[in-house]
């Protein structure tokens, strides 16, 4: 018997969330590990927040909103919004109800700071790590390093001299100065971008186009490919190794000696003396382009050093999925502090989206 197309809606309707989504979804595994790493949070999140007044959207709901947004590839907070409003996953995952209303985007503006001041990110993705069933996956001697350019909110119509001679001159129309920028020579040390001053100018390589951005830094443990550590810097030659000591120096402090693999940019001598001198031993890709590497038969000899040149490649993921899929190829944000808070939770996004599997796989 055929059946009506009737559309008459219904005044009361029950419907139970955790029955609509399906359970082997990959998100309940995710929202397991999410769940258990802001219960341990609870003390951050009370430290920053008045203790009377208007009770506030809970910060853990906006964070597991702002995964959604960044495993959905969804662009803007009032696109993930208009999602909420109607997608019942969406709503089981962040924890509203069937008959709550989605809140205004304005709400991820007015709690960017606050989860900003209390460096939210970083300890999300140090919890997640923590986590006993997670911590098993993590190596804790073999690790690989890299960088990458995370292009800024910002045009190249907006790098003007820092001196003001760009600026028209006082009895005109408003309109930009008429002028002719080939031949003129633009740096940093010259120039600064108005809409985003802590961008910077930035070349890849010979032959790549000058970009304002920043370089975001990731150290993966080798085991599994997890990101341990996150961090964003101005865009420079000498950032990607700073960043690198920097990230590596806690995981240094052990017993065991300890590995840690890179390409050719990393092949510096001043770099590979600080590794040996933490008694970390410089898996680092030899450089012999017109110059002598700093890595010699020490290090290469040894079959190690052909498994981390192998599995460093592996970073390159990582940088994929943060840049692809949670839309930090250009940022939306402007301000170094932003750009890195935003970097870090992707690191820890793309850590949950690998975790079901690989925790499956060890059960």
């Amino acid at each position: 018997m055929r059946g009506g197309d009737e559309q008459t809606g219904k005044l009361f309707s029950y419907v139970d969330l955790e029955k609509r989504v399906r359970s082997d979804h990959p998100l309940r595994a995710i929202r397991g590990l999410v769940n258990e790493a802001l219960v341990a949070l609870e003390q951050e999140f009370a430290a920053l927040y008045a203790p009377i007044g208007r009770p506030s959207i809970a910060p853990e709901k906006l964070l597991r909103a702002m995964l959604l947004q960044a495993f959905y590839s969804i662009r803007s907070e009032r696109q993930l919004m208009e999602r909420l409003e109607f997608d019942l996953l969406f709503r089981w995952f962040v924890g509203i109800g069937v008959d709550d209303a989605a809140w205004d985007h304005s709400v991820f503006s007015k709690n960017r700071e606050r989860l900003l001041e209390g460096d939210i990110a970083a300890k999300l993705l140090s919890t997640v790590l923590a986590h006993p069933r997670v911590k098993r996956l993590l190596s804790t001697e073999h690790f690989s390093v890299d960088g990458t350019l995370i292009e800024a909110w910002a045009s190249m119509k907006s790098f003007k001299p820092k001196d003001g001679s760009d600026e028209p001159p006082a009895d005109g129309d408003g309109r930009n100065r008429e002028a002719d920028f080939h031949g003129e020579k633009r740096s940093n040390d010259t120039h600064a971008s108005t809409t985003d001053p802590e961008a910077r100018l930035y070349r890849k390589g010979p032959g790549k186009e000058a970009k304002l951005c920043f370089m975001g830094h990731a150290l993966m443990e080798n085991r599994n490919g997890l990101v341990v550590e996150a961090c964003l810097t101005p865009a420079d030659g000498h950032a990607e190794r700073v960043a690198a000591l920097h990230m590596i120096e806690p995981h240094a402090d052990r017993p065991q000696a300890i590995t840690l693999g890179a390409d050719k940019a990393y092949d510096a001598e001043d770099f590979i003396n600080e590794l040996r001198s933490m008694k970390v031993t410089p898996h680092v890709a030899q450089n012999t382009s017109g110059r002598s590497s700093a890595i010699d038969g020490r290090t290469t000899r040894h079959a190690g050093y052909a498994v981390s040149q192998r599995i460093r490649k592996r970073i390159e993921e990582a940088f994929g999925w943060i840049k692809m899929v949670a839309g930090l190829e250009q940022t939306k944000f402007r301000g170094r502090d932003r750009v890195g808070w935003a970097f870090r939770f992707a690191a820890t996004a793309y850590n949950l989206t690998r975790l079901p599997k690989l925790l499956a796989a060890s059960a």
